[in-house]
């Protein structure tokens, strides 16, 4: 979680210097969630999500490296460049995805794959609160249900869907209720334990053919929406330091660390630090990185061999053949 924080503020520099440029979404406030799923789960198991996904690259295959060098539009990066902030990807994770609640789906087809193969393994469908209300959401449940697909649908909800609080847009705020036949539990999305347990539980009641589950992650994030977004005008700056305060995922494990006796003071401070200096390094050799190529504008639009004979650029008279 200290690595994944680190990385998210130097992205957050790295924009206000404008080497970060378009859309960034940071996941700071709630590390407890990715790195918790992740450690109940392995690389067998699909996560998809949106696009407050950068930890899941370093979590599952990826490199700070190659996230920050994906931020930065360099060669460096897990989508070589071209996919920017919302489209990073590894083979252990699914993506993230820009289109609002677009991925559910895609969710439930991957767990339908799953089923279809024979494996025993689940298929964790994330999105956000502002997402909730989207049909194609409703849709994906209700296939679930009818296939008894081992797909757990995760709700982060951060309270704010872009700048709409949770009780504005949704009449519904308890989420984990909203799958119908569809059984929910609503999990303390700021404590790890908490996460890594009730993912450890969703996982073992979809693949023992009990059919999809809705999990309910309540957290918060810190930042705005994006890196446009500066967050306080539609929400206190009081709440927002209050949360730091009192629920903030890293230093409620580091309490837990030093009552339990796992480690003084010091030894947490050196894991700070190494999560800096580690950090630090990796920017420097994702700034390093060149950007991609012009000719790389018409690579990967179709898997190789398919391409057809020309494509059409930006106006009628630039073609690019292939």
């Amino acid at each position: 979680m200290t690595v994944i924080r680190r990385m998210e503020q130097a992205a957050d520099a790295l924009y206000k210097q404008k080497l970060i440029r378009g859309f960034c979404h940071l996941a700071i406030g709630q590390e407890a969630i990715s790195v918790g799923l992740n450690s109940a789960t392995t690389f067998e198991d699909k996560i998809i999500s949106s696009y407050r996904t950068h930890p899941f690259v370093v979590l599952r295959g990826g490199t700070i490296k190659s996230l920050i060098g994906e931020l930065l539009g360099r060669v460096c990066g897990v989508s070589k460049g071209k996919g920017g902030s919302m489209h990073v990807f590894t083979e252990a994770f699914q993506g993230g995805h820009g289109i609002v609640g677009a991925q559910v789906p895609l969710g439930a087809g991957l767990a339908f794959a799953q089923k279809y193969l024979g494996k025993k393994t689940a298929t964790f469908a994330m999105y956000g609160d502002g997402a909730s209300n989207q049909g194609q959401v409703f849709e994906s449940f209700n296939m679930a249900k009818l296939w008894n697909l081992p797909c757990v649908f995760v709700c982060e909800n951060n309270k704010y869907g872009m700048g709409t609080s949770a009780e504005r847009s949704s009449a519904n705020t308890a989420y984990y209720t909203r799958g119908d036949t569809i059984p929910g539990i609503q999990v303390n999305g700021m404590d790890i334990i908490a996460v890594h347990q009730a993912t450890k539980f969703a996982k073992e009641w979809v693949t023992t053919d009990k059919g999809p589950l809705l999990v309910e992650f309540v957290t918060y994030r810190y930042a705005g929406h994006s890196m446009s977004d500066p967050g306080t005008t539609y929400r206190t700056r009081e709440e927002i330091q209050r949360m730091r305060s009192t629920q903030d995922p890293i230093r409620g494990l580091q309490r837990y660390i030093s009552e339990w006796g796992l480690a003084s003071e010091d030894e947490l401070k050196a894991i700070d630090k190494e999560a800096k200096a580690e950090v630090d390094q990796a920017v420097e050799e994702a700034k390093a990185s060149p950007f991609p190529d012009e000719s790389e504008l018409w690579t990967d639009i179709y898997s190789a061999g398919t391409e057809p004979p020309f494509m059409r650029g930006r106006d009628r008279e630039e073609i690019h053949y292939y």
